[in-house]
């Protein structure tokens, strides 16, 4: 049994809990294991059924897509030959000769830096968590070499660094001698910091001591779970990539409550589901972004990579209080039925932690619908690598001037507040404030006469 391709772009995962132990009897289909990406936690089922004979890799390791992790004895098969055979691969290859490789690296050339910082250098979930874990700060990281595209850090390129970071102290033990002979009273600052080219890992290690420091009052600390740090991670590296801009508008959507309150009673009993508004939302942004096209892009360094295909997400927000963002692909090409299908599935799978990667995975645009919690507009924040964002409020009864042949009236409209965050890097302010004033025309001029 192999580590399966979970989604487009993932590439590896991180095995989380054995939910089958050796000797269970496995039925083909069956879940053995709950596998994390940069992306969803998932279940891997079984691909055959079988008796589970050995597990080749251990909750917590990160596994390379295609490596073996456990094997399964089929049809009474005896495996005793190939089990040495299946073991030997992960058991030579993976760890040892990942270790092996920087470690070599770092015997040649301890650590390499470079000359200059490479600010404002895209870095990867994936590194982040690697530099978080090691105490590698910011700037320190910046000064990493990178073999990736655009001098990108890869997963490597900081292994390899963080051995040589390692090894320099013993290579620098001896010119450290020396000073220490002269300063007797600074003997024992060189084993907090032995490593005297590594200023900003020095600077790291007061952040790292942060939760040994006291609280006044009575307080509770709650260690983040696995998918909330990868939020943070993930929002602060939006706001530090993309210079955000935030345009609102508001709009007039008296037609389509007054058409959603006529048809959700109908669409219940037929269908078994709630008529909501967010496919609406969605059917109006799909139809702006094929008006404006250039809001349906990414950057990839000095490219902007235009998107031919509408995959708009929706933040879900889960029982645990988390965010996860399913999308729907090629939205545009779906009426509001399917929409309403889509949503609906995509939200009751998410709440239940049933998501697969690729339902994650391809998104260019994405909703944020703040009006479901009270929230009359907000300013959201971009995911990356998308350029933009939309929130839409709660809609609320105003006062409104109505004009009519006769003259103008005063009466009572539903209301509600479009917040359209865009990146400033490749969104100016006129494309981003016509694109929510379009979406806003959508939703005004909504056919109150069409049928679900």
């Amino acid at each position: 049994m192999i580590m399966p391709k979970m989604g487009e772009s993932i590439m590896e995962g991180t095995v989380l809990k054995w939910l089958k132990n050796v000797g269970d009897t496995i039925e083909q289909d069956e879940s053995v294991l709950e596998v994390a990406t940069d992306k969803v936690d998932t279940e891997v089922p079984a691909i055959q059924g079988g008796v589970l004979k050995e597990i080749l890799v251990q909750e917590g390791d990160v596994v390379a897509v295609g490596a073996p992790i456990a094997i399964i004895s089929t049809n009474g098969e005896d495996t005793a030959a190939p089990a040495p055979a299946a073991t030997e691969a992960p058991a030579a290859a993976p760890a040892p000769q990942a270790a092996a490789q920087p470690a070599a690296a770092s015997a040649d050339a301890a650590v390499v830096k470079l000359d200059q910082p490479a600010s404002g250098r895209f870095y990867s979930p994936l590194v982040l968590n690697i530099a978080r874990e090691e105490g590698i700060s910011m700037q320190e990281l910046e000064y990493i070499p990178g073999t990736g595209k655009e001098g990108r850090v890869s997963k490597k390129d900081i292994l390899t660094y963080v051995e040589g970071r390692k090894n320099a102290p013993q290579q620098a033990a001896a010119p450290q001698a020396q000073p220490q002979a002269q300063a007797p009273v600074a003997t024992t600052q060189p084993q907090a910091a032995p490593a005297p080219a590594a200023q900003p890992q020095t600077q790291a290690v007061p952040a790292a001591s942060k939760p040994a420091a006291s609280y006044s009052g009575n307080v509770e600390i709650i260690e983040m779970d696995r998918m909330r740090k990868m939020i943070a991670d993930r929002m602060v590296d939006s706001k530090r990539i993309s210079p955000h801009v935030t345009s609102f508008v508001e709009a007039d959507v008296t037609n389509i409550v007054n058409w959603r309150n006529k048809w959700k009673n109908d669409y219940k009993r037929r269908e078994g589901e709630n008529l909501t508004f967010t496919p609406i939302f969605i059917d109006a942004i799909a139809k702006a972004i094929k008006d404006f096209p250039m809001i349906n892009v990414s950057v990839d360094g000095g490219n902007i990579i235009r998107h031919k295909d509408i995959n708009i997400g929706m933040a879900v927000a889960l029982p645990s209080g988390n965010l996860i963002v399913p999308n729907i692909k090629n939205a545009d090409q779906l009426n509001l039925n399917g929409l309403t299908k889509k949503v609906n599935d995509l939200a009751n799978r998410g709440r239940i932690n049933k998501l697969t990667p690729d339902d994650l995975a391809g998104g260019t645009y994405t909703v944020s619908n703040v009006g479901s919690f009270g929230n009359v507009m907000g300013t959201p924040i971009i995911m990356q690598p998308q350029v933009a964002i939309m929130a839409v409020g709660a809609i609320k009864k105003k006062p409104a001037v109505i004009e009519t042949p006769e003259g103008d009236l005063i009466g009572i409209r539903h209301f509600m507040f479009l917040s359209h965050s865009y990146d400033h890097r490749v969104v100016d302010g006129s494309l981003g404030g016509m694109f929510v004033r379009r979406v806003a025309d959508y939703l005004e001029n909504f056919d109150v006469n069409q049928s679900i």
